[in-house]
């Protein structure tokens, strides 16, 4: 059952973040360009910046490229690479502001992804 999250009282729209995300990150990396469907995604960001829809976002380099800091007893421990080693990596996300749930839902579901991807839906926690 999907949780319902709607704009609060007194607001007309609700930021979601929707994370791009590479179910297979080596696999995605051995694709050309026009295997991942580059040409289709980059015509779908510019439609949803021209919606109006579209508040922020960025590609993300490769998982490879990640530094982590973690805490142990206190102190913090830099590390080169991912937080989690997996093949599903985060690699970008779009901050859209739109009425509800379904509209972002709607919207992840015209994403034109490859066989490597899906897109996670968040609500964004706004605090003023």
């Amino acid at each position: 059952m999907r949780r319902r999250a709607t704009a609060a009282i007194g607001r007309e729209t609700m930021k979601y973040m929707l994370m791009f995300v590479q179910t297979d990150e080596e696999a995605w990396e051995k694709l050309t360009p026009a295997q991942q469907n580059m040409p289709a995604i980059e015509r779908w960001w510019a439609e949803q910046a021209q919606s109006g829809r579209l508040v922020g976002g960025h590609q993300l380099r490769s998982s490879r490229t990640a530094t982590t800091v973690r805490w142990n007893g206190g102190r913090p421990v830099v590390t080169d690479g991912p937080f989690i080693e997996g093949k599903e990596t985060i690699g970008g996300y779009g901050i859209f502001e739109v009425p509800d749930l379904d509209t972002a839902v709607a919207i992840a579901k015209t994403w034109p992804a490859p066989e490597h991807q899906l897109v996670e839906i968040r609500p964004v926690v706004e605090r003023r």
